[in-house]
C-alpha cells in the first residue's frame, strides 16, 4: 500500500495543494494542525479602512489576507478608491486580489523566485519610498522583514494584523505517523508550522523526507534535526509538487537539497 504524503496547510489553500498531489498519483493526508481565525475589527482597524484611499501601496502577505481585505472593501467602500498599487507575496494571494476586487498586483517575477518577502522586495518599485504611505495587511505575528525594510526604505507603514494562526495538536493517528515515520513525505511551508510539528518528530520522522519552499525554511528545519531536506522552487502547489515528483524519480531532475 502507498505512503501518504503528509500536508499541514488549511483551508482552501491545503485543498488546491491536496488536488494537485492527487493529480499525479500522491496518496494525502492532512495534519490539520493550524486554523485561520479572523480577528475582531476595533476602532483602530475600523479606522484604517475608512481612510484607507490615503494609502499609496497596499501589501497583502497571504491568500487570508487579501479575502480579509476583499470583505473591507465591501463593508466600506462600494467603488475601490483610486491610485492605489496592489503588492502580493505570491501568486495564490494575487489571484485572490484580482477575483475580489478586480485589481492589478505586482509579484515578483518567477526568476526571482515566488512566494517569498525578499522576492517581493526585490521589485524596482518598492526600492525608493520616500513620503509613501504603505499598508501591510498580515497575520498576527509572523516575520518582521517587510515592515521594517519598507521603513527603511523611506515608506510610512502601517501594518494590520486581520487574522490569527491557531494551533492544535494533530490527531493521535497522525502523531503515530510522525512518531514512525509512517509516510512518504512531509510537506511544510512556514516557519511557524514547522516549529510546532517539530514537537511531534521524533528520530523516524526527522529522517523521512521533509519538502520546504525555501532556504530560509530548510536552515530551520535543519537546526530542528530534520536530515532529509528537499527545497522546492516556491510555494504553490506545482512547486511542491515537482518536488515531490523529482524526489520520487531518481532519473528525473536532481532536488535542490537544504543546507
Amino acid at each position: 500500500m502507498s505512503l501518504p504524503v503528509l500536508i499541514c496547510r488549511p483551508g482552501d489553500r491545503g485543498e488546491a495543494l491536496a488536488a494537485t498531489l492527487h493529480a499525479q498519483g500522491a496518496l494525502v493526508e492532512h495534519l490539520d494542525v493550524m486554523r485561520l481565525e479572523t480577528l475582531p475589527e476595533d476602532p483602530a482597524l475600523r479606522s484604517t479602512w475608512l481612510n484607507i484611499d490615503q494609502y499609496h501601496k497596499i501589501v497583502v502577505v497571504s491568500p487570508f489576507a487579501a479575502y480579509c481585505l476583499s470583505e473591507a472593501f465591501d463593508r466600506y467602500w462600494p467603488q475601490l478608491p483610486v491610485g492605489i498599487d496592489y503588492y502580493s507575496v505570491g501568486r495564490a494571494t494575487a489571484n485572490v486580489l484580482f477575483e475580489q476586487l478586480g485589481v492589478r498586483v505586482h509579484m515578483p517575477s518567477p526568476s526571482h523566485g515566488e512566494d517569498t518577502s525578499e522576492a517581493l522586495l526585490s521589485l524596482a518599485s518598492l526600492q525608493t519610498l520616500t513620503h509613501q504611505r504603505v499598508l501591510l495587511v498580515a497575520g498576527e505575528g509572523g516575520r518582521t522583514l517587510l515592515a521594517e525594510t519598507l521603513s527603511a526604505r523611506g515608506a510610512n507603514v502601517t501594518r494590520v494584523a486581520v487574522y490569527r494562526r491557531v494551533y492544535q495538536a494533530p490527531l493521535p493517528a497522525m502523531q503515530q505517523r510522525l512518531l514512525t515515520g509512517d509516510y512518504r513525505a512531509l510537506i511544510v511551508t512556514s516557519s511557524e508550522l514547522l516549529e510546532h510539528l517539530a514537537k511531534w518528530c521524533e528520530h523516524a520522522a526527522l529522517n523521512q523526507p521533509l519538502i520546504v519552499s525555501s532556504h530560509r525554511l530548510a536552515k530551520l528545519a535543519g537546526k530542528l534535526g530534520f536530515r532529509d531536506l528537499k527545497v522546492a522552487s516556491g510555494a504553490t502547489p506545482a512547486a511542491l509538487a515537482a518536488a515531490l515528483s523529482r524526489f520520487c524519480n531518481p532519473k528525473g531532475a536532481d532536488v535542490d537539497q537544504g543546507t
